[in-house]
This record gives structure tokens, C-alpha cells and sequence, in this order.
């Protein structure tokens, strides 16, 4: 069975930075593609990156671009997204998730994967 369970979210004053993790069990993360999204109240669910299993071709929206950075340790079965220069407009609930097809990053951030977690709250405010 296929979980995910997402930490790391928090309070952070503007210009701060955050490092979320997402412990993932009931599969071997290796082959699966990866990717963070997020959905601030009233908004719609946006694809924040996410990177493809076969290449690691990486998707990142423009409002993150240059400031976060997904990463997956296979060892740890553990996927990270490392937040820099965090910014009010970057709260929201941000979610982990996984897919075992071969699609693009870009594919997977427009159209959303198979397995999801829970979420964590980050919270950017003075």
C-alpha cells in the first residue's frame, strides 16, 4: 500500500526558507516519478515541480523557479522540496505525491499523479 506522509511545514517570515519532506513506504521510490503541489484557500491546486522516474526531467512552476529545488534520496525512500526566499503568496497547503508511469515532469505538475499525502500547512508571514 502506497503512502506518503509529507513534514517540514511551518511558520516563516518572508525571505525565510523551509525544507519539506515527504517519507514515502509500501513501494520503492526509485522508479516512481515525484512531485510537490500546493492549494492556498479559495485557490485551485497548483503543480509546484514535479520530476519525471525515467530522466529526472524536472518541471518547476515560474513563481518558484530559482527559489525551490526538489530532490529524492532513494536510499531513504524520502523525497524533499527545499524553499528559499519564501514569499506570502507561497502559503498554502503543499502536498506530496507519486506516479508509477513514464510521463514528463510537466505532464505530471498540469495533470496531478496517482498517490497523494496529506499535506502540511506552510504559513509565510511577518
Amino acid at each position: 500500500q502506497v503512502q506518503l506522509v509529507e513534514s517540514g511545514g511551518g511558520l516563516v517570515q518572508p525571505g525565510g526558507s523551509l525544507r519539506l519532506s515527504c517519507a514515502a513506504s509500501g513501494f520503492t521510490l526509485d522508479t516512481y516519478a515525484i512531485g510537490w503541489f500546493r492549494q492556498a484557500p479559495g485557490r485551485e491546486r497548483e503543480g509546484v515541480s514535479c520530476m519525471s522516474s525515467s530522466d529526472g526531467n524536472t518541471y518547476y512552476t515560474d513563481s518558484v523557479k530559482g527559489r525551490f529545488t526538489i530532490s529524492r534520496d532513494n536510499a531513504k525512500n524520502t523525497v524533499y522540496l527545499q524553499m528559499n526566499s519564501l514569499k506570502p503568496e507561497d502559503t498554502a497547503f503543499y502536498y506530496c505525491a507519486t506516479d508509477p508511469r513514464g510521463y514528463s515532469g510537466s505532464y505530471y505538475c498540469s495533470y496531478g499523479m496517482n498517490y497523494w499525502g496529506k499535506g502540511t500547512l506552510v504559513t509565510v508571514s511577518s
